[in-house]
C-alpha cells in the first residue's frame, strides 16, 4: 500500500486515522467484493469531499438464517487495490467482533419504511442494516455518506434513520451502473452461470417495459406491474418474487401513477437473488 490510504481494523486505529482528515469526510460502507458500482460512489465522493473513508465489513446481522453469508463473495486484496487506485484516504475493515461484542444487545429498528418489499422477504433484515449503518456513522463520523440508488429501500430506510436519529450527515444517493446489457451491477453476479448471467438481462427488460407503457400515457399502476411480471414470467430461468409500483417516499402501493413511483422487484435466477428498481417521473 502507498502512504497515500490509511488501513485501520480497531476503533483506536480508525480514530487515530480519522484525525488527520480533512472535511467534509465522505464515507461509502460497503461489505467487499467491490465493483464499477461501488466505484462510482467512491469517485462522487471525490469529487464532493476534501477526504474519502470505505468501510469493508460482510455484516452477519443483515443475512437470514438460509441466505449466503458464508459463500458472500470476498475479494479484500482486489478491493484495496481499487480503493488506492480510486484515491480513497482511509479504509477500515472492522471485526465482526469488533461491531458484535459477545454482550451485543442495542439494536436501531426504523419501522413503517421497512415493512414493504425487502422488508417483507428479508424479516430482520433492515435491522442489521440500520444497526451497522448507524455504528458505521457513529465510529467514523463522516460529513457525507454515499449509498446506491440499487439497494432503493435501502436508501430510503437510511435516509429516515439518519433524520430520525439525528446525525448530522448527508446522504446521497448514486445511480445505478449497470453493465453493457442492462443488467445491475451487483457482487452476486457473480454466482450467476453463463446461462443465468444472459437470462439476468430480464429485471433490466421488465422495467424498460413498465417504463415504454408510463411514456405512453399508462398511469394504472396494475398495468404497470403486469408490463414488468409479463417480462420476467417469459424468462424460463427467472422466477419472480415480487414486484411492486409505489410511491417513491413512502413505499406503499399505488393505485395510480402521479408523482416520483418507485418500479422495484426480485427474481430469483437459479439460486441466486437479483433486486433492481428504476425511478418513474423524476
Amino acid at each position: 500500500m502507498s502512504k497515500g490510504m490509511i488501513l485501520a481494523t480497531t476503533l483506536e486505529e480508525l480514530r487515530a486515522a480519522r484525525g488527520l482528515l480533512g472535511a467534509p469526510l465522505g464515507l461509502v460502507p460497503t461489505m467487499g467484493y467491490l465493483h464499477a458500482g461501488h466505484i462510482s460512489l467512491v469517485e462522487r465522493a471525490r469529487a464532493e469531499c476534501a477526504s474519502v473513508a470505505v468501510s469493508i465489513f460482510v455484516n452477519p446481522t443483515q443475512f437470514g438464517p438460509k441466505e449466503d453469508l458464508a459463500s458472500y463473495p470476498r475479494n479484500l486484496p482486489g478491493d484495496l487495490k481499487l480503493l488506492e487506485d480510486a484515491g480513497v484516504n482511509l479504509v477500515w475493515m472492522p471485526t465482526a467482533e469488533i461491531m458484535y461484542p459477545p454482550d451485543f444487545q442495542t439494536w436501531v429498528n426504523v419501522e413503517g419504511l421497512t415493512s414493504p418489499l425487502e422488508g417483507a422477504m428479508r424479516p430482520g433484515h433492515f435491522r442489521g442494516v440500520t444497526t451497522v449503518v448507524a455504528k458505521l456513522f457513529n465510529a467514523i463520523q463522516p460529513q457525507k455518506a454515499y449509498f446506491g440508488q440499487k439497494d432503493a429501500q435501502q436508501a430510503a430506510v437510511i435516509r429516515r434513520m439518519t433524520h430520525d436519529l439525528n446525525f448530522p450527515i448527508e446522504i446521497v444517493v448514486c445511480p445505478i451502473k449497470r453493465e453493457a446489457d442492462g443488467l445491475a451491477m451487483s457482487s452476486r453476479n457473480a454466482y450467476l452461470n453463463p446461462a443465468e448471467r444472459q437470462a439476468a438481462t430480464v429485471l433490466f427488460c421488465a422495467l424498460n417495459a413498465a417504463q415504454a407503457a408510463y411514456a405512453a400515457g399508462e398511469r394504472n399502476a396494475d398495468s404497470l406491474r403486469q408490463a414488468m411480471s409479463d417480462t420476467i414470467n417469459a424468462e424460463p430461468l427467472a422466477r419472480l418474487q415480487y414486484i411492486s409500483c409505489a410511491d417513491n417516499d413512502s413505499l406503499e402501493e399505488l393505485k395510480t401513477v402521479t408523482g416520483k413511483t418507485l418500479l422495484s422487484m426480485a427474481v430469483y435466477l437459479g439460486k441466486t437473488r437479483l433486486i433492481d428498481n428504476f425511478i418513474l417521473g423524476e
